[in-house]
């Protein structure tokens, strides 16, 4: 008999439409689980609050798949009577009043939150390491890392802890944990998600999205947190159906265009990655669908101007004053970085990168996806990339391990990494899909039918 965090999430949901099992009885489940995290997922357990909300739900009417099923936020969303750091110890005794959107729409879904999930400072780099906390690993291996910066999420997910979780995603951010972990990693198109109430990022670079075990379960998180704001400056229309029935709908004969050559570093592409991109190519045209190699769309003259605005988004990252000295070396530099950007300079860098979107876009008009690896490597060892003493070589080590993954912030296209190969030794390694603007039903659609051919779910890291 499977034990209810063997359930996927809609699995776990459908038990409490049924009767079958309370919230309260989920929560009391995953709750056990938490209290033996061993790979750094939370840095903050509301075990009473969880207990408390989930006693008291009544199911209404109208619920959806995942009423009642637990989960837990990123220490980056701020949520209303709990604290959040945000990554930093700047921030280490920082309670808000009020939630952002992230929270405000799992609350409204009747999800129940059981913490806040490890993030790096500020959600900058690719690897977490919250001071003051252990850092996030994968359970696959728990002496490497689980990626960033939504690693805290990640190593919740592929350890069981929670069934799903949001994420965010500004350069990478769920995609890197999703292949460090063996999971379904979904950044949504630009506008897909509220950044509301703080819209803390002018650029439009990053985006909240799920994390979860199958791709069912990312599309049914995605339906709860794809929710338009009044006041929102940019959107995604809205979809003709929800995404959980883009699932089950057939993609059609597709053109997806593919490359490996690395985009933002000049770096060799490890062999296990270069198969798992290999494999999924001839996964992909066993399905009926036409692969094409393309060269890289996006300009290498795109990254100096992704980093400038980058520094500045970091810059933008207020410190609380006497707490200069409690952050980062990395998030300091980066920050220093960013102050010396000229308001003209940063408003010609994002036209730029507009600019360079638009060559990008315009290159794979002709393809309905596009195929490329997660990751340069397999998830590196735990403190392998962040260097406190030298934070321009920690910057540069983390664009040799993220080769590909900001090219599509920078478009604002849908993106999904999926845990389609591991090594010889067990390790998870993600291939990539990149989808048409706006067009996340039609991706997640191709990705179901990926994980149809070549299922995963039943994969377990040692320790499940």
């Amino acid at each position: 008999m499977s034990a209810l965090h063997d359930l996927t999430a809609l699995e776990q949901g459908a038990l409490v439409a049924a009767g079958d099992v309370s919230p309260l009885e989920l929560v009391e489940h995953h709750l056990d689980r938490v209290a033996g995290d061993d790979v750094g997922a939370f840095v903050t357990v509301t075990a009473e609050q969880a207990r408390e909300r989930a006693a008291a739900m009544v199911r209404p009417d109208d619920a959806g798949p995942l009423w009642g099923v637990p989960s837990a936020i990123k220490d980056l969303h701020p949520t209303a009577g709990v604290r959040t750091a945000f990554g930093s110890a700047a921030y280490a005794d920082y309670v808000p009043d009020a939630s952002d959107s992230v929270v405000r729409s799992l609350e409204d879904a009747g999800i129940v939150s059981l913490g806040k999930t490890a993030t790096p400072e500020f959600g900058s780099p690719c690897y977490t390491e919250p001071e003051g906390h252990p850092p996030a690993v994968t359970p696959w291996d728990r002496t490497r890392m689980a990626g960033g910066s939504s690693g805290g999420a990640g190593a919740a997910v592929a350890a069981g802890l929670v069934p799903v979780a949001p994420g965010s995603d500004g350069g990478g951010s769920i995609r890197i944990p999703a292949s460090c972990c063996g999971l379904v990693g979904f950044k949504p198109s630009r506008g897909r998600v509220s950044g509301a109430p703080m819209y803390g990022d002018p650029v439009g670079l990053a985006t909240p999205g799920p994390l979860a075990r199958t791709v069912r379960d990312a599309a049914a998180l995605l339906d709860v947190l794809a929710v338009r704001r009044p006041g929102d400056p940019y959107f995604a229309p809205p979809p003709a159906a929800p995404f959980l029935d883009a699932c089950d709908a057939e993609p059609g004969p597709l053109r997806i265009a593919r490359f490996v050559e690395p985009v933002i570093a000049d770096v060799p592409v490890d062999p296990a990655c270069r198969t798992a991109w290999e494999d999924a190519s001839r996964l992909l045209e066993s399905l009926g669908h036409e692969v094409v190699d393309v060269p890289v769309p996006l300009s290498r003259d795109a990254v100096p101007v992704f980093e400038t605005c980058w520094a500045v988004l970091t810059a933008l990252s207020p410190v609380p004053p006497g707490r200069e000295d409690a952050i980062r070396p990395l998030t300091r530099w980066l920050s220093e970085r960013g102050h010396a950007v000229g308001g003209p300079e940063f408003g010609l860098a994002i036209g730029a990168m507009r600019r360079f979107a638009a060559e990008a876009l315009t290159a794979l008009a002709a393809y309905d996806a596009v195929l490329t690896p997660t990751l340069a490597t397999p998830p590196l060892p735990v403190g392998a990339i962040r260097d406190d003493a030298d934070p321009a070589a920690d910057f540069e080590a983390q664009k040799r391990f993220t080769p590909w993954t900001s090219a599509w912030n920078v478009t604002g296209m849908p993106a999904v990494s999926l845990p389609l190969h591991q090594t010889d030794d067990g390790l998870p390694v993600g291939v990539m899909l990149a989808g048409r603007p706006a067009e996340d039903a039609a991706l997640l659609s191709l990705a179901a039918q990926v994980e149809a051919a070549a299922p995963w779910h039943d994969r377990r890291p040692p320790g499940w």
